[in-house]
């Protein structure tokens, strides 16, 4: 079933994919990274990097999403691509002059979280074209897979690279990842026709909310949806608070640091292969309700991470099990989502769904480093572990049956499919 060829479009924007994820893969965590080494943030400020950043950038994204909506779907992911690799370079360049400051890590990583929202929803609107409806789930657990691979080899590599070349090291990789993809694009043939827009070329208000109305408007989706954005909340507001526990309080080395986010990934492999046959064994319902639960209930366990072999063993481990089900979790909620959306709304609906995920992780975030500041980084996470035990109680409670979600129009096949 995973060995099954989803066509030579699909093959090209698949490789752009991972060779974006591979360059970030080797740049993942560098911008809290070089917070703590190089310009010597406190926990307060670390936590403010990964929330107010994705703040302005979901911000920033809100009127993006119906632009993307009815414009061609491929230049805008080569513009979206350019301009993170644009933005990025900027880091290193200030850095080698000593011109580096914290307010631009937050303006770069700002207008970066916008760009990963418009191409993300670019990408799944564009991906209805080339995959057939079949196919849906064994395209998301590829792309799926390639992302924690990616997460698997590159930050021991960027750990590396950082300790041998400094902190900046692997921002290049990343915004070369991501000029890579935009070749690789520029690199599908065929011609792509435009949006159908009704009511004109003028943008209208109710453009602005049209995803999050269909959204909270599907029970199903509502639940996923508020579900996503808890649980994406809390997970990353550990990362901050890990990163300073880890590398300030622990002593951990730069690499260490990396060992400990890339050796659970391959739980990623596994549980994002197996999606699709255990979707076929069990069913979709309960494939989300019971991974959707076991992939929360191990955060609490980063508490106990001690310095040395065992608080390392400790939190590779927990994150094993977290990322094993969070992989089997999201592509086949991935698949639900685009099955119950209709194709004129794609672009819309990714964007409301990218950009709550990025208002819960900047909510939580923050949350996390002023409990930090009160009383310890230790304690927020134990909040923060205690906290995603209640978001089970979110997920869809019946199954539904699946609307048809592809058309047949002038010989082409219209298909609905993202990678969350």
């Amino acid at each position: 079933m995973t060995k099954r060829s989803l066509g030579r479009p699909f093959g090209w924007l698949w490789a752009s994919y991972a060779v974006s994820a591979y360059g970030s893969g080797l740049g993942f965590g560098a911008f809290p990274l070089i917070a703590v080494l190089a310009l010597h943030a406190s926990t307060s400020e670390v936590s403010a990097l990964s929330a107010v950043a994705p703040t302005v950038g979901a911000l920033i994204a809100v009127p993006l999403a119906p632009w993307v909506e009815y414009h061609r779907k491929r230049p805008v992911m080569i513009a979206m691509n350019l301009t993170r690799c644009a933005v990025i370079l900027t880091v290193p360049v200030c850095y080698a002059f000593g011109w580096l400051s914290f307010a631009q890590l937050l303006i770069t990583s700002a207008i970066v979280a916008a760009a990963k929202i418009a191409f993300n929803s670019a990408s799944g609107a564009y991906l209805q074209t080339i995959v057939r409806p079949e196919h849906l789930l064994v395209a998301n657990a590829r792309f799926e897979s390639t992302n924690w691979s990616s997460i698997a080899i590159g930050p021991p590599l960027g750990g590396a690279a950082i300790g041998i070349f400094g902190p900046v090291a692997t921002v290049v990789a990343d915004a070369a990842g991501y000029l890579l993809s935009a070749l690789g694009i520029t690199a599908i043939r065929g011609r792509e026709e435009p949006p159908h827009r009704s009511g004109g070329k003028q943008l209208r208000s109710g453009d602005l909310l049209d995803g999050w109305r269909h959204i909270m408007a599907h029970p199903g989706l509502r639940a996923l949806f508020l579900n996503n954005m808890l649980v994406s909340g809390l997970i990353m507001a550990t990362e901050p608070l890990l990163a300073v526990i880890l590398l300030r309080d622990l002593g951990f080395a730069p690499w260490q640091y990396g060992l400990a986010f890339a050796a659970p990934c391959v739980g990623g492999l596994i549980g994002s292969r197996l999606a699709p046959r255990v979707v076929a064994r069990y069913g979709q319902h309960r494939v989300l309700r019971v991974a959707g639960t076991l992939r929360v209930v191990w955060l609490i366990g980063l508490v106990l991470v001690r310095p040395g072999t065992v608080g390392l063993v400790t939190v590779i481990a927990v994150e094993l099990a977290i990322i094993l089900n969070m992989s089997l979790f999201t592509p086949v909620v991935a698949t639900y989502r685009l099955e119950h959306t209709p194709p004129q709304r794609v672009a819309r609906t990714l964007s409301a769904w990218l950009i709550g995920q990025q208002a819960g992780i900047a909510v939580f975030t923050a949350l996390a480093g002023l409990l930090a500041d009160a009383t310890s980084p230790r304690i927020a996470l134990a909040v923060a572990g205690l906290a995603i035990l209640t978001s089970p109680l979110l997920l869809p409670r019946k199954p539904d049956t699946p609307p048809a979600t592809a058309v047949e129009q002038d010989g082409q096949v219209t298909n609905l499919t993202h990678r969350q």
